[in-house]
């Protein structure tokens, strides 16, 4: 079972959502949560934005069209991603953007992929604001998360805080059209895979598409309405917590409409180290997280 939770309650450290979060980080993986102060309304006028954005013209698409540079932010074009390698890249289009780093910020001397500079297309008008507006609000979401999983871990609820001052937070819009006629049993939306990083927030336009690999194997769809979020955990925050969190197999195969799914991957500043608190490994967060971009993105694996 997927449990749905409260998010002011745990921002309260009630006992028992405390007991659910647990439960639910440690055996599924998976989670929803509502109450977050991110209305219906908010969240549906964001997908809209990329919704609008996906339906232009393909030409105007490409004037962002992440391809033509070495990092992932722009337009990913069908089948510019592959998730699973046992399967065919994913028939999915996104859009990515990140965190911008201030003039200041000593990780711009790097030139990090991770931290590269944001595309955005001249239409749909407001498309930007609307996007840059929710990336904020939404990482807010996801730190609170963050907080209450440290307390369900018996941990203070900040201990998590200062390895997220320079995020490699990822927004995303993922268009899912109608599954093709072609497709066969290795095409899918997206294929069967884990999330690399930290924390997954996902809003969704209420479709349903999202399935879950569940403990005894099988397969679970997993849905929400604009305004309730699907929460789900990386292989970082896997390996971060010693196995205490669980990163969760998903995928979509696709249906008969069209789906906007919009995830922000929450992830933690490029130098933390990310390995089990009592080993005496080093798993620094950006080099692991690039490592499965160039894995994942056909433009930066051919490169």
């Amino acid at each position: 079972m997927i449990d749905k939770l409260n998010l002011e309650k745990l921002d309260n450290q009630d006992i028992d959502e405390l007991a659910r979060l647990l439960r639910a980080v440690g055996q599924v993986g998976f989670l929803t949560v509502g109450n977050t102060g991110l209305s219906a309304e908010r969240v549906q006028q964001m997908i809209e934005a990329y919704r609008a954005f996906f339906h232009l013209p393909e030409q105007e698409k490409k004037s962002v069209d992440m391809a033509s540079t070495g990092s992932n932010r722009g337009w990913g074009a069908p089948k510019s991603e592959q998730v699973d390698p046992n399967a065919n890249p994913d028939f999915k289009e996104v859009f990515d953007c990140g965190f911008e780093l201030p003039p200041e910020n000593p990780y711009r001397a790097e030139n990090l992929s991770v931290y590269a500079p944001n595309l955005w297309p001249t239409k749909p008008e407001g498309f930007r604001e609307a996007v840059q507006s929710y990336y904020t609000d939404a990482c807010d979401v996801a730190m609170r998360v963050l907080r209450a999983i440290a307390v369900a871990l018996g941990r203070g609820s900040d201990s998590f805080d200062d390895a997220f001052d320079t995020p490699m937070a990822l927004l995303r819009g993922n268009y899912y059209p109608q599954r093709p006629d072609w497709a066969g049993e290795k095409d899918f939306g997206i294929g069967a895979h884990t999330d690399y990083g930290c924390v997954t927030l996902l809003a969704t336009d209420g479709t349903a598409g999202l399935e879950v690999r569940m403990p005894d194997g099988s397969w679970e769809k997993v849905e929400a309405e604009p305004g309730v979020f699907i929460i789900n955990f990386g292989e970082m925050l896997e390996f971060w917590t010693a196995g205490r969190v669980k990163a969760t197999e998903h995928r979509v195969v696709g249906g008969t409409n069209e789906r906007i799914s919009v995830p922000l991957f929450f992830n933690p500043s490029y130098h933390t180290n990310v390995a089990p608190p009592t080993s005496d490994q080093v798993i620094t967060a950006g080099e692991h997280l690039t490592r499965r971009y160039n894995e994942t993105y056909i433009h930066l694996n051919a490169g």
